[in-house]
């Protein structure tokens, strides 16, 4: 490869990981699902060593009615936009889970403070989810089960991991939240 080649490649790489937004027209609403599996690490934080589970059903049955609720008033399909946010909610105790068993493992690892759930981290989820809603209604038409679709939510999701710098249990978690991306 020509010297030019390789400063093109090298150009296009530098300016992809100064903007930190993952790659192409499923780029933003993947930037939006690596926000919620990071807060994830919030909600652990604030669970850990208490009487809180991990699964809490009426939380998350409240949460995906709100989603219906929502997803309605922006002419989503309530059911596709549910499923979306089951994926960002198995994702979020995939993280839960994992970190439970490190800080079980390295306690001194384990958060030295304790943020609260009400005050703090569902503030951030609730913008997220509606972050979140706008972004699907935004890439609706690309979100079909096809193959542009799964290609464009890879080059995304590959992206997010990259510039993200996500560890395995996070990539995992992408992974999972993302997942019916294309359904």
């Amino acid at each position: 490869m020509a010297l030019s080649g390789i400063m093109k490649i090298l150009a296009v790489a530098l300016t992809l990981a100064a903007s930190l937004t993952p790659v192409g027209p499923l780029g933003e609403l993947t930037g939006l699902a690596v926000q919620r599996v990071q807060v994830a690490d919030l909600v652990a934080a604030a669970k850990f060593g208490t009487t809180q589970p991990i699964d809490d059903p009426a939380r998350e049955q409240q949460v995906l009615d709100g989603v219906r609720t929502k997803a309605t008033q922006l002419g989503l399909d309530p059911e596709n936009a549910a499923r979306f946010f089951r994926a960002q909610i198995e994702a979020n105790k995939l993280v839960q889970r994992g970190l439970y068993v490190r800080w079980t493992e390295h306690p001194e690892e384990v958060p030295s403070r304790r943020p609260d759930l009400g005050t703090e981290v569902r503030p951030i989820l609730d913008r997220l989810t509606t972050d979140i809603l706008a972004e699907l209604k935004d890439t609706e038409q690309l979100r079909r089960p096809t193959l542009k679709c799964e290609i464009h939510a890879t080059i995304a999701e590959r992206s997010a991991v990259v510039l993200n710098r996500l560890d395995r249990l996070h990539e995992d978690a992408l992974a999972e939240a993302m997942s019916t991306v294309c359904a």
